[in-house]
């Protein structure tokens, strides 16, 4: 397509001047980048476009998202060297050189039309990388918005506009598909079917694995803590993250105590009757419903005709569970305030009940733990196949970085192998690099044959 191909020209034409630029220049231009977004009038504008135009969400937890996951961002990228030689290291006579990748297809969600664009453009541009934003069509115009306030900003430190561009009007899965062949790098956040497609492009790509994350309650936890967690988590953004607790698995001694501690944070567990009615709500013909998509548990009980629930203000809706797969859609993705309640004899069954769940969806992506028992927090990622295990932590909240704990922040979650994807961490600045390694000759150190056989020939015999 003509279109995509003069963009492209007009990005690598940013890029090459973009990338003789300084270490100082670069961090100013990803400084730029992010007060673009992170000004507060800019930042409630994007907001309220978002859920204005997507429908999706609510205005003052966008707000405090594009806000905190933008400024941990640049706290996580302060210092750091992405110019030149990055790291020296004498032992092995290995010197790094930072590299750009060139130009970043950026495929980003409805979910996040502001953050995730910023967030991707910033670590893109800590790279000396142009970039070409392709979101979703609801999406566009929040897109659109952020990059003319980045423009903006350019304007004032002398930066070139066309390292930031957005793919034009109207979004199609042809304009989407030739940006990915052209392109230097696709970075995909969002529908499986983006992340198929951007692994399928013949351009080199990271894509995100399926969220259905769940959580566990032992009978060790701090059962108001842990409400606390789940509330804040499962409500932030009426749970459009794919971090927010989809399940919840309880350990049967504390279960009454703890959903009496939901109870009391406004989540109401549901009948089995009203919980038929929300299925045929929320997937009416077996798929995921827009009607119940981003919107608050309030919103969801009135179209669900519970006009008594409704009328309390409920935060978060439950239903029982004990099954897994198709024929049991709560145990899948709900990206509503929703919560699946399992039950579990102990804790070696609740650790049965994950994986049964993640067998189904959402493997590879991450767990919460709420327990005393720390052990237990290493004996999951040891066991479960997640990527994140998140320990006594407001699971959304904690899992893509958070200032009191160490991930880095993000909006991209690699889930490993397990969930299709070519890695397993929070996608940050130095997957959009390219390392170049300058190898100079050591000290030969050749091992002998009786220390590497050492361990086998004592269990098999010396030959």
């Amino acid at each position: 397509m003509e279109e995509i191909t003069m963009l492209m020209a007009k990005a690598r034409d940013a890029q090459q001047v973009y990338e003789t630029w300084s270490q100082e220049q670069v961090d100013i231009t990803v400084a730029a980048a992010g007060w673009a977004i992170m000004e507060p009038g800019r930042n409630r504008e994007l907001a309220e476009l978002a859920v204005r135009d997507t429908g999706v969400g609510n205005v003052e937890d966008k707000v405090r998202k594009n806000h905190r996951k933008t400024l941990g961002l640049l706290r996580d990228l302060a210092g750091v060297k992405s110019v030149g030689v990055i790291a020296e290291n004498s032992e092995f006579g290995i010197v790094e050189i930072a590299r750009p990748v060139g130009v970043v297809c950026a495929i980003t969600p409805s979910t996040n039309p502001g953050a995730t664009p910023a967030n991707k453009i910033i670590n893109a541009l800590k790279g000396r990388n142009a970039v070409i934003v392709a979101p979703s069509p609801k999406g566009w115009s929040t897109a659109d918005r952020l990059i003319s306030f980045m423009h903006d900003q350019f304007d004032r430190i002398g930066a070139p506009r066309d390292l930031v561009q957005l793919l034009p009007t109207p979004i199609t899965k042809q304009s989407t598909a030739e940006l990915m062949r052209q392109c230097d790098l696709v970075v995909a956040t969002g529908s499986q079917s983006n992340v198929r497609a951007a692994y399928t492009s013949g351009t080199p790509a990271f894509g995100v694995g399926a969220g259905n994350v769940a959580g566990i309650v032992d009978e060790t936890a701090d059962l108001d803590a842990a409400a606390d967690r789940v509330l804040r988590s499962k409500t932030f953004d009426n749970a459009t993250s794919c971090s927010s607790e989809n399940s919840l698995v309880i350990v049967e001694v504390v279960r009454e105590k703890m959903l009496a501690a939901l109870a009391a944070r406004g989540a109401v567990l549901l009948n089995e009757t009203q919980k038929s009615v929300l299925q045929q709500l929320m997937w009416p013909e077996g798929k995921l419903s827009a009607a119940v998509t981003g919107k608050s548990a309030q919103v969801i009980a009135e179209r669900a005709g519970f006009n008594e629930i409704a009328a309390t203000g409920p935060r978060i809706l439950m239903v029982d569970e004990n099954g897994f797969g198709a024929e049991h859609p709560f145990s899948g993705e709900k990206l509503s305030p929703v919560l699946a309640i399992y039950t579990a004899r102990d804790f070696d069954d609740a650790e049965h009940i994950v994986k049964r769940i993640y067998a189904w969806q959402g493997a590879g992506h991450s767990v919460g733990l709420h327990s005393a028992m720390s052990e237990r927090a290493l004996r999951l990622g040891l066991t479960l196949p997640v990527s994140r295990v998140i320990f006594n932590q407001a699971h959304c909240i904690a899992t893509g970085g958070s200032f009191d704990n160490g991930l880095p922040f993000s909006l991209s979650m690699g889930c490993g192998t397990w969930g299709g994807n070519n890695f397993s961490e929070n996608m940050n600045y130095r997957h959009y690099l390219n390392i170049t390694r300058v190898s100079q000759a050591i000290v030969e150190n050749v091992p002998s044959e009786k220390e590497l056989f050492a361990a086998l020939f004592a269990t098999i015999g010396t030959p």
